[in-house]
């Protein structure tokens, strides 16, 4: 049941909204003037407010910023005359919901508020996870909150992590949770992007190279491996990794030391591992193109990561967070998203 305010002096409106409103189990308080109404809505703790323009003691517009701005933030819903397309540009800009044009149809007015209703119900759905950090991770599902539970356990150890599961699925926003969450957060996190590695450059990537070790090395460059030292370095589709890149990785994963290319002297990185794959390593090591004592190193933690079609109730948490998200980044107006735009997502094959 949500609680609503009904700003008008059209006494047969407001009688007509009441009755709608309370058909639909919801708290209902009317108001014949701005003044009365800015004072009821300011007391009360209302979810959406139905603001009429034109008042006989004010023009409704110039009080919808300061009932924004009471104890509970009601969405505002501006009522104006036909043909005012001034008005409702100017409703919009100050913050209004939404606007509709007198006379509509009691459907046309009802609209809005079931739009605003699941609006404010979703936003009050994302709760963050208790001392967990987790940047960028939505969603509040029993199989994401295993995820989370894992990442938690993950954080407050040292092991080598392995996290598996289809492109999309947010690998890497686990990867960067299991580092912020450590007492390895505030060093470096370093990301290794392994399928764009080709076969010419990877060593120089990963260890480095000292000053004159080929032709074009004019300057000595510094390692990913070397740069993760005290952090956490982040292997990204380490499945992509040729046999002969995993065979030297796996004595630096080992030993955490190596050799820069054409230096005589080995470094050390006291580095943590999480590594991330979309391919199936086991059937790999089965097949010859990963090294299984490379995969049991990596693997001392794994995390398994859910695809989007095995836990459709994030889905209106997670479109929420992405409007709010596109619409702050193009300083749009946040809106709501309709019944149908959520049942056409949660019926869609989502393939991560």
């Amino acid at each position: 049941m949500a609680k609503i305010l009904v700003v008008d002096d059209d006494s047969m409106l407001c009688e007509m909204l009441t009755r709608k409103f309370r058909s639909m189990e919801h708290e209902v308080v009317c108001s014949l003037s701005l003044n009365d109404g800015m004072k009821v809505a300011l007391e009360g703790a209302f979810d959406v407010v139905y603001l009429d323009v034109r008042l006989p003691d004010g023009n409704g517009l110039q009080a919808l910023p300061t009932i924004r701005k009471a104890a509970s933030e009601p969405e505002v819903v501006i009522m104006t005359g036909k043909g005012d397309p001034d008005g409702a540009e100017l409703a919009m800009k100050n913050g209004a919901w939404d606007y509709i044009e007198k006379p509509s149809s009691i459907n046309m007015m009802i609209l809005p508020l079931v739009r605003a209703l699941q609006y404010r119900e979703a936003k009050m759905q994302v709760k963050p996870v208790v001392a967990l950090k987790r940047e960028g991770i939505v969603g509040g599902s029993q199989k994401m909150q295993a995820c989370l539970d894992a990442v938690a356990q993950a954080a407050a150890s040292d092991v080598n992590v392995l996290v598996s599961g289809a492109s999309g699925t947010g690998k890497e926003l686990i990867a960067w949770a299991i580092h912020n969450n450590s007492a390895r957060a505030g060093k470096n996190f370093v990301v290794v992007d392994c399928a764009s590695l080709t076969e010419t450059l990877v060593e120089s990537v990963l260890f480095g190279h000292v000053r004159g070790a080929y032709t074009g090395a004019d300057k000595a460059h510094e390692g990913l491996i070397r740069q993760a030292d005290g952090g956490t370095l982040f292997l990204d589709e380490v499945g992509e990794l040729t046999f002969s890149i995993q065979k030297s990785f796996l004595r630096v994963l080992q030993e955490r030391r190596f050799r820069p290319l054409g230096s005589k002297v080995e470094v050390t990185s006291k580095f943590r591992l999480v590594a991330a794959t979309n391919r199936d390593l086991g059937r790999m090591v089965q097949d010859g193109n990963f090294r299984g004592d490379l995969l049991y190193r990596l693997q001392a933690f794994s995390i398994e990561m859910p695809v989007l079609r095995e836990r459709l109730e994030d889905i209106p948490e997670l479109s929420l967070h992405y409007m709010m998200k596109f619409c702050e980044r193009y300083g749009m107006e946040i809106k709501g998203l309709s019944p149908e735009l959520f049942e056409m997502l949660m019926t869609y094959e989502w393939p991560g």
